[in-house]
């Protein structure tokens, strides 16, 4: 009886886009319009490496952006679950596949401590260079045509649980927490004993109702949140059970 949550970061785990967070550390903490307007659909990874380019050019240092990333809030009672999928590690195997960066996910979670109760992390993976610029890079080449270019959730999520079971670990129920478009192409891969929970009010809850609409639903559960005590509520539920 072991059960794998995976969670999204960006307005999952933290109440903002840590993307767009650091851009308070630019020049009166905006971007300017050309480089705003540079951004191509499916291309946000590429975009991203201009913004850190910028901050670089203007003399905006590690330890400045560090200090600004850790204070992005975390999600209505996001805290106490993330403690309470820490204090049951044997029931939970828990990972993040975002769209953010290793970097500013490390920074986040280190800070608060809650590095430990994530197995794996999933993302773009960034560093800064020896002059002192963050760069990032894609996560992965893919050929889904419904994710952006560096990253399908999908594909991360089935090559984690090939892996898994090459090692002798199933798992009773998959229950995957985000709210972004790009959790969608993840979701429909869940299977009937698993339970998607879509944030309430954002894209992957409307996309997930108008599959629905359109008679062609997902085919596991779906429970929508607004506060991670919900979720942490469905949770203590499968822990009696």
């Amino acid at each position: 009886m072991k059960f794998l949550l995976v969670f999204d970061f960006d307005h999952t785990i933290v109440d903002e886009n840590s993307d767009t967070w650091i851009v308070k550390c630019a020049p009166e903490k905006k971007l300017p319009n050309g480089l705003r307007n540079s951004y191509r659909p499916g291309h946000w990874t590429e975009y991203m490496g201009r913004v850190f380019v910028y901050l670089g050019d203007n003399g905006v240092k590690e330890d400045e952006m560090k200090r600004t990333m850790t204070t992005i809030p975390f999600t209505a009672g996001m805290v106490d679950l993330l403690g309470f999928i820490g204090e049951n590690k044997e029931m939970f195997d828990c990972i993040i596949v975002s769209d953010s960066n290793t970097v500013f996910i490390d920074w986040i979670l280190k800070a608060v401590d809650f590095h430990k109760v994530f197995d794996e992390v999933f993302t773009n993976p960034a560093a800064f260079s020896s002059t002192g610029y963050l760069t990032v890079q894609n996560f992965h080449a893919h050929h889904c045509a419904k994710c952006p270019k560096n990253l399908c959730k999908r594909r991360v999520l089935k090559e984690f649980l090939d892996k898994q079971l090459e090692r002798g670990v199933s798992y009773t129920q998959i229950v995957y927490i985000g709210d972004g478009g790009n959790d969608l192409c993840p979701v429909m891969f869940l299977k009937k004993d698993d339970i998607a929970m879509p944030r309430q009010g954002y894209t992957l809850e409307k996309k997930i109702s108008q599959l629905a609409q359109d008679l062609s639903p997902v085919v596991c559960s779906v429970l929508a949140w607004s506060s991670a005590t919900e979720i942490m509520s469905y949770l203590k539920g499968l822990i009696k059970e």
